[in-house]
């Protein structure tokens, strides 16, 4: 993670945090001179607290929660031992043995309003590592070239280090606050398994619930070491596993069959890979594109005002989705197939082979129509389709048209004034 970059996501949080805890009324001021700065907000200079910021992402690198095991408990009770040197009372969530959950709330009142409340939540552990591909050690935060690296500097211990430094500063500004806010750093969000969110939820709902949350998944474009835009997630796809299975006769190498489960599975992950599911166009996405095209270059720009054409709408398509794996998966559901399972020795045919689909599904669209769509792409009487039970959980978008929007559009505009799609 670039440290400018940690800086910004700092600040920005920090100036949100404020601005969501005063009215939206009284933050309308009028308009600047022409080269004049806007009013900063009452959270004041954030420099000397990002340089904390960057010492805690870098001890909280060090501490290993790859996931599995997870293990952060270690992480909640470091984040516990800075929050109690500012006076902030917080509470460690327990929910399997060494995985564990922190949550600390800044009061508004004595009576708290869930629905008005604003909760800063990210995730403690990590995805797995292979060491030997790295250049230097994962877990050692490793500082080089105005860069720290690590498992975790940016999905997602660096969202938590800022919203830690977020709600410490709003905690030292002492504004007047009229709603909550709440800081909730979580543990298995990679595995989503019995530490993680929903078990959260299910247990301790009423500790933390909130009207408003911030969470990872947007972040600050830049173009030529100058921002463009800041991009805000408001709706999220709905992850699931598939697992393909191949069956055929087992038996001797020596003996090759055609029934091969390794070749069935083969030829069907191959047609599943080349395949693209129809474009779907979810609101927010099309505003997406509507907005980027304002600030992209003459080219893209067009292609992107045309993409629901009815003359040209699906070459602009082709286009947009050749130009960016990430705009091609927000254009449609998105399958990946990434693990490949067969045999146990290598001079024995398998009798079975199993191949995972991470599917990723646009917000309505159901896995009974897209297998639908697989099984007659593959048309093998040997392969099955096996959905896994760990899927994500479908949401409604967030709304763009409320006051927590606003602030966020006007915040960003403070905060990045120079950006070119502010």
């Amino acid at each position: 993670m670039n440290w400018n970059h940690m800086v910004q996501r700092m600040a920005g949080a920090a100036a949100l945090a404020m601005a969501a805890s005063i009215p939206v009324a009284a933050q309308v001021s009028p308009a600047a001179p022409p080269g004049m700065p806007m009013n900063p907000l009452p959270i004041g200079d954030t420099s000397a607290i990002a340089k904390e910021a960057q010492s805690w992402l870098a001890d909280l690198i060090k501490i290993n929660t790859t996931n599995p095991p997870g293990n952060e408990q270690l992480a909640a009770m470091y984040i516990a031992g800075i929050l109690e040197k500012e006076g902030i009372k917080s509470e460690i969530l327990d929910l399997t043995p060494g995985r564990s959950a922190l949550l600390a709330r800044l009061k508004s009142t004595a009576m708290a309003d869930p629905s008005k409340a604003l909760l800063l939540v990210a995730h403690m552990d990590v995805v797995g590592v292979e060491k030997p591909k790295w250049t230097v050690d994962p877990f050692a935060a490793v500082q080089k070239d105005g860069y720290l690296y690590g498992r975790g500097a940016i999905d997602d211990k660096g969202m938590l280090a800022a919203n830690l430094a977020a709600f410490i500063a709003l905690k030292r500004a002492n504004p007047r606050l009229n709603r909550d806010v709440i800081f909730l750093a979580t543990a298995d969000e990679e595995q989503f398994g019995d530490a993680s969110v929903k078990i959260l939820i299910a247990k301790h709902w009423d500790k933390f619930a909130a009207g408003f949350a911030l969470n990872e998944g947007g972040e600050v474009l830049l173009k030529n070491g100058k921002v463009q835009y800041v991009a805000v997630q408001a709706s999220e796809k709905v992850p699931v596993n598939v697992t393909v299975v191949a069956r055929g006769t087992s038996g001797h190498a020596s003996m090759p069959t055609k029934d091969n489960a390794v070749v069935h599975l083969a030829a069907a992950v191959a047609k599943i890979g080349n395949y693209s599911a129809p474009v779907h166009f979810t609101t927010i996405v099309r505003r997406y594109f509507e907005q980027l095209a304002a600030i992209e270059d003459d080219e893209m720009g067009k292609w992107m005002r045309s993409l629901d054409a009815p003359d040209r709408g699906e070459h602009a398509q082709r286009v947009i989705s050749d130009a960016s794996p990430l705009w091609n998966s927000m254009l449609r559901d998105s399958i990946a197939p990434t693990m490949l399972t067969a045999g146990v020795r290598a001079n024995v045919i398998p009798g079975e082979a199993r191949a995972n689909l991470n599917i990723r599904l646009l917000p309505g669209d159901t896995i009974d129509v897209l297998l639908a769509e697989l099984k007659k792409l593959v048309n093998d009487p040997q392969i099955r389709f096996e959905i896994q039970p760990d899927a994500g959980l479908a949401a409604p978008p967030s709304s763009l048209e409320n006051d927590f929007y606003a602030t966020i559009t006007k915040v960003a505009g403070r905060e990045f004034s120079d950006a070119w799609g502010r």
